[in-house]
């Protein structure tokens, strides 16, 4: 009989875009694998485009046109209220590039926002043991040349089985 904690089983899909609209329709589409409570970290060096793909995750939630989101680099947090599937829905976007330790990150008040409705999508939040510790999952930004890029989206299996309609929300 072994000690050893169970493994968490994961949901991979790897994506190619060559362009910052096609990183932005590939948002749209990642709208639907996303289900509250939810925390990403969104990874991806400067420039790669984690925020051009949020501009389509928070079009998709009709939150915001994609014109309207930006970087939250200075302010830390946007917050964008939304539907998916037909229920409201708070989607929660942060950059953490600029915090250097956990006592910085504790006064945001993250556990706050984390709401049984609420999505929350954060860039540098590797940088940070306990939102790797929160995180459901992670979306890798990789640039591979010019505006072309890499997105892996790895999703960690829920204990229970997704609703039907989130079987294969990418088509």
């Amino acid at each position: 009989m072994s000690n050893a904690a169970p493994v968490a089983q994961s949901r991979i899909y790897e994506f190619r875009t060559s362009s910052g609209a096609e990183t932005i329709d590939l948002g749209r589409k990642l709208a639907g694998l996303l289900q509250p409570p939810q925390l990403l970290i969104l990874r991806g060096d400067l420039g790669t485009g984690k925020t051009t793909l949020v501009k389509g995750i928070v079009q998709a939630l009709d939150a915001a046109e994609p014109d309207e989101v930006t970087s939250p680099t200075f302010t830390l947090i946007h917050e964008y209220d939304g539907t998916l599937n037909g229920a409201s829905v708070k989607l929660f976007h942060l950059d953490l590039y600029r915090l250097d330790s956990e006592r910085q990150l504790e006064s945001l008040g993250l556990d706050d926002l984390l709401t049984p409705d609420a999505i929350a999508l954060v860039e540098w939040g590797e940088k940070f043991k306990s939102i790797r510790k929160k995180a459901s999952g992670e979306i890798v930004i990789a640039s591979e040349s010019g505006d072309a890029r890499r997105i892996t989206v790895t999703l960690k299996e829920p204990s229970d089985p997704p609703p039907s309609h989130a079987a294969n929300p990418i088509q």
